[in-house]
């Protein structure tokens, strides 16, 4: 099983000025199939919309609605793409990321969709989707795909923020856009590494991606600071705490905590050593970490010590969310629910 974010943007000019003929070839997104099990095949994220329902999002432009964690709908989506992240804003309006640099939007609390951005020739999947209003929002993804919207999706602009490289590598940057344009240019879209997550902290936003790299910003994005490296592996998620500390996790089984703003991480001692996909917790402080072969481990001491409820059937958690009396997962193999009341 891949980890979801393993598994691997506006169209330049060149192709704006083309004829025709040529955009006529170029891939075009395609509705996804209906499928009655749906719920059974792999879903890679999850939300819960406040006062509403359960948004589940997978695998082929899956996305699935529940009201109560037993039945759920397929939507109406118009694409076939892998979907990665789903985000709402409120009860009724959302977005989904996912490969083909796709992005849709929801004005129905996620029965139907509309394709906001759709392009497959950037060969790059987007990883994850957040909006601080209705307005304004960033997607991000592989070798630094980033993009922005301040009109609610209707347009996307990419960007490119070079103080998340090294200074090594944007003074290689700074030479060969002298010397070489051509290659400057290709290095603009590999140099940087893979986003793999957005988490927003108040008015803070942190990003984790690929070999360690932990940012944080201060105005939505526009500006980062990358934090000090602690850990040479690929981090997949990054979150708060019940009791408000910094919860980043990765490959192998590793997972971080920091108290002071990620100023400093110490790593958990854990017997884990498959990847850990996302962390989450819920009201009641509890702390979850979700991730391959099964992987469940609960905490209720601020990640001091963890209960081990790795699920038999091994099968890849990619996220889950509490709701209601029930934890909810979404795995490889579809929806998976475990009371409460089975963790204590």
């Amino acid at each position: 099983m891949c980890n979801k974010f393993i598994w691997l943007a506006v169209v330049s000019s060149a192709l704006l000025a083309a004829p025709a003929a040529i955009l006529a070839d170029q891939p075009q997104a395609q509705m996804a199939y209906q499928m009655p099990m749906a719920n059974k095949a792999l879903l890679t994220d999850i939300v819960a919309v406040p006062g509403s329902a359960l948004v589940a999002i997978g695998e082929r432009g899956h996305i699935l609605v529940s009201h109560d964690a037993n039945t759920w709908q397929q939507a109406t989506v118009p694409v076939q793409a892998n979907l990665n992240s789903v985000y709402f804003i409120s009860k009724q309006q959302g977005w989904a990321v996912g490969h083909d640099a796709s992005i849709l939007r929801t004005l129905d609390g996620g029965l139907s969709w509309q394709l906001q951005h759709f392009a497959p020739e950037t060969d790059k999947p987007l990883f994850d989707v957040y909006f601080s209003d209705a307005q304004n929002g960033i997607a991000v993804g592989a070798y630094g795909l980033f993009y922005r919207t301040v009109d609610g999706g209707q347009n996307w602009s990419k960007e490119f923020h070079p103080e998340l490289l090294s200074e090594d590598d944007q003074d290689y940057l700074a030479e060969l856009k002298d010397t070489d344009p051509e290659l400057f240019e290709i290095e603009l879209g590999a140099i940087l590494p893979h986003f793999n997550r957005l988490y927003a902290d108040g008015n803070v936003l942190y990003l984790a991606g690929e070999a360690g790299f932990v940012a944080k910003s201060t105005d939505l994005g526009l500006s980062w600071s990358k934090l000090d490296e602690f850990y040479n592996g690929s981090l997949f998620d990054i979150t708060r705490s019940a009791q408000m500390s910094l919860i980043a996790v990765g490959l192998r089984g590793n997972a971080f905590k920091s108290t002071d703003q990620g100023l400093t991480w110490q790593q958990l001692e854990l017997t884990e050593t498959a990847t850990f996909n996302s962390a989450f917790s819920d009201a009641a402080g509890r702390l979850y970490l979700v991730g391959n072969a099964g992987s469940l481990l609960v905490s209720y001491d601020d990640g001091d010590t963890f209960v081990d409820k790795s699920q038999a059937n091994g099968k890849a958690i990619v996220n889950g969310v509490v709701w209601q009396d029930k934890l909810v997962l979404v795995t490889e193999s579809g929806v998976t629910t475990i009371k409460l009341t089975e963790l204590e």
